[in-house]
């Protein structure tokens, strides 16, 4: 697909060589997604107020091994902010499925990180659902998952869906170029390897109109979506699957980790030392190593 005009007043971060800028048209809005490289695709879905930029370590390392598709998501980073989406757990995985069938995939291997973990979960759930997704769920990879087995965060959708704490997100949400460093460094267990120019990237599209509306109907809906979560995990069972976490994860604790690694029957885990919430920005290079090697697996060594 050709490349549509960009409609933030900032403009896009550089890509590297090789990948471009797609537009795809779901549930009648925009959305952007990059794409990359060559062989088993690949899906690679982002967390909560980031998007595609996330993963502009991962793509050029993963290139020839898979062809990437990393969107960002209806709500997030460059694509459309329509009003009233449903932006729950479940609806955001229908249409990460309706995006794998209308890119006319017969299979596909899928990451998701933080709240876009929970979202890869519910769609390989539905994978797993007799008639749910026409195309075959190769493997799975969480990272830093949000997930039932971590209590951080659980108070958001009661403290939210009160007038009081919706009024507090959005004179939060208006402040973001300025507390934005702040949370981002928090993610970090050394804030000395956050990447340069990490800030002005993730700060891009912040500027479109809907920001608040796409943050607060998912925290809206957090419990309920982690009350599902739990309930979709025993179906996850046949995947193979990798989990990814940094042992300082400070949003999602890594003792989360061995509960949920319970549900899988074919499951692998790698903890990086001393590193927080994004292994992909905080140490590139192995987590790039961990993710490769697994995704070059023979599915019957798994």
């Amino acid at each position: 697909m050709n490349e549509a005009p960009q409609i933030s007043t900032s403009p896009a971060p550089v890509l590297s060589n090789g990948v471009e800028v797609c537009w795809m048209e779901i549930d009648g809005a925009r959305m952007r997604y990059l794409h990359a490289g060559s062989g088993p695709p690949l899906i690679l879905l982002h967390g909560l107020f980031a998007y595609s930029f996330s993963w502009r370590y991962t793509i050029p390392a993963l290139a020839p091994y898979a062809t990437v598709y990393a969107p960002d998501l209806l709500g997030a980073g460059f694509s459309d902010r329509p009003a009233g989406l449903d932006h729950s757990m479940r609806g955001t995985a229908a249409r990460v499925l309706r995006f794998v069938e209308n890119l006319g995939l017969q299979s596909f291997d899928l990451l998701g990180t933080s709240r876009g973990g929970a979202v890869a979960m519910a769609a390989a759930a539905q994978c797993m659902t007799p008639g749910g997704c026409k195309a075959r769920l190769r493997r799975l990879v969480l990272v830093c998952p949000v997930n039932p087995y971590s209590p951080h965060g659980t108070w958001l959708a009661p403290f939210f869906g009160r007038r009081s704490g919706a009024a507090l997100f959005r004179s939060t949400i208006s402040r973001v170029p300025a507390l934005f460093p702040y949370w981002h460094g928090r993610l970090f267990a050394d804030k000395n390897k956050i990447p340069a120019g990490s800030i002005d990237g993730y700060l891009a599209p912040s500027t479109k109109p809907g920001l608040f509306e796409h943050g607060l109907s998912i925290v809206r809906t957090w419990t309920a979506d982690l009350r599902e979560l739990q309930a979709l995990l025993p179906k996850l069972a046949p995947i193979p699957t990798l989990l990814l976490w940094g042992s300082k994860d400070p949003a999602v604790y890594v003792s989360s980790m061995e509960p949920l690694a319970r549900h899988f029957e074919h499951v692998q885990s790698v903890v990086f030392a001393n590193v927080g919430h994004l292994p992909y920005e905080e140490c590139p290079e192995e987590f790039n190593r961990a993710l490769i090697l697994f995704l070059k697996l023979p599915e019957n060594l798994i």
